[in-house]
């Protein structure tokens, strides 16, 4: 499976507009935020610059700091504010007995619960999680433990990362002895209740959905005819129907004889749910263990980085033009590379509109979108130009 580290950084795009009073030569260069005929890996001009707190300020303007009216017949630059699609991580994490009970050697808390929790703790409270919001559901519950009701209200709910909520509420769940821990595996139950909190939640708040899946073994402990992993892989399809993807992070057991294979049907869930194959944790080595854990939740946090972005209003009242739109990307700072537009994403470091009869949404094509994945400091802005700059189909 392919995924990338976060670029944690909140990407804000900065949406800059030119009056088009008169000619670029006019007024000198056509703005210094604009850039002609680059390609992703090119320096070209800056980007303009990032209104943060979003909207239009008084005043406020790019790096032309030309008169925001236009007089004087320059061609005038406005910042306005916009950003990513916000991310929401429905997480959730099998409390079965399997995970630390002490009834079989492989069983071993110290093995698998307390390494694998160390590092849920470190992503939940981690400042590089910023800009992330996720939800908490054990499984099993403890009460009516085979039903999607009670997986509808997680444990935690969405809650903006970095937070202390989801390590109080682990601890406060952890088995005080071997006969508090929790029986069976209701995963079917677990993914069906999720799937319809997300349901619920995307109506009040849209943004880019993914369920976190956390398990080291099959679905066991309900009816057998619907908690299996059939019954699963069909529930991660149906999410990723409605544009869910689902990411398994699989437990191992300790490598201990005697100890059984209890992940390999898991690969068939993450596929299933459009991510290619779970992410297998060895065990039996703690600090091993916690590190491997943790790289592969920043693994699928960097994935989750949302490429799509809402196209800001044009500055100073004036129509939208499909045409006149450029997109460019900042590096820290390294020099500003235009992106190049191609609805068919077949060109390098590309980017398309989500409809081009009426765009509402500018999407990074996805060897753009994994390089501003990866990086941490990226910057993306949006130029609205005098002139045609890009043809878009009919």
């Amino acid at each position: 499976m392919k995924l990338l580290p976060i670029a944690l950084a909140m990407l804000s795009v900065a949406a800059v507009g030119l009056g088009c009073g008169s000619s670029p030569s006019d007024g000198g260069e056509e703005g210094e935020g604009a850039s002609s005929g680059g390609s992703f890996g090119s320096g070209s001009g800056e980007g303009g610059s990032l209104d943060i707190g979003g909207g239009i300020g008084p005043g406020s303007s790019g790096a032309g700091g030309a008169s925001p009216t236009g007089g004087g017949g320059a061609c005038a630059t406005q910042t306005a504010a916009a950003s990513l699609q916000p991310v929401y991580l429905a997480f959730a994490f099998d409390v079965s007995g399997s995970m630390g009970k002490g009834d079989k050697d492989w069983h071993d808390k110290s093995l698998k619960w307390d390494p694998v929790v160390a590092a849920t703790k470190q992503f939940f409270s981690d400042p590089g999680s910023e800009g992330l919001t996720a939800s908490l559901s054990f499984f099993p519950a403890d009460d009516d433990k085979c039903s999607v009701e009670i997986y509808a209200t997680p444990d935690v709910p969405l809650t903006p990362l970095p937070s202390d909520a989801f390590a109080e509420a682990i601890a406060a769940i952890e088995p005080a002895s071997s006969d508090d821990w929790r029986g069976g595996t209701p995963t079917a139950w677990v993914m069906r209740g999720t799937s319809g909190f997300i349901e619920a939640q995307r109506q009040q708040n849209p943004g880019k959905y993914a369920i976190v899946l956390v398990t080291d073994g099959y679905p066991q402990g309900c009816d057998e005819a619907s908690d299996t992993i059939d019954a699963v892989v069909a529930d991660a399809q149906a999410a990723l129907a409605e544009g869910v993807p689902t990411y398994v992070i699989g437990v191992e057991n300790p490598p201990i004889e005697g100890a059984p294979d209890t992940l390999d049907d898991l690969h068939e869930i993450a596929a299933a749910g459009g991510t290619e194959g779970a992410v297998l944790i060895d065990t039996g080595d703690p600090s091993q263990t916690t590190a491997a854990f943790k790289a592969a939740v920043d693994r699928i946090r960097g994935a989750s980085v949302s490429c799509t972005m809402a196209i800001p209003l044009p500055p100073n009242g004036s129509a939208f033009d499909k045409e006149k739109v450029r997109v460019l990307y900042t590096s820290g700072s390294s020099a500003t590379t235009e992106l190049v537009y191609d609805q068919s994403c077949a060109i390098e470091g590309a980017w398309r509109y989500d409809e081009p009869a009426s765009p509402t949404q500018i999407v990074l094509c996805a060897d753009a979108c994994t390089t501003v994945q990866a990086d941490m400091v990226a910057k993306l802005s949006v130029d609205f130009t005098c002139e045609s700059v890009i043809e878009v189909p009919l």
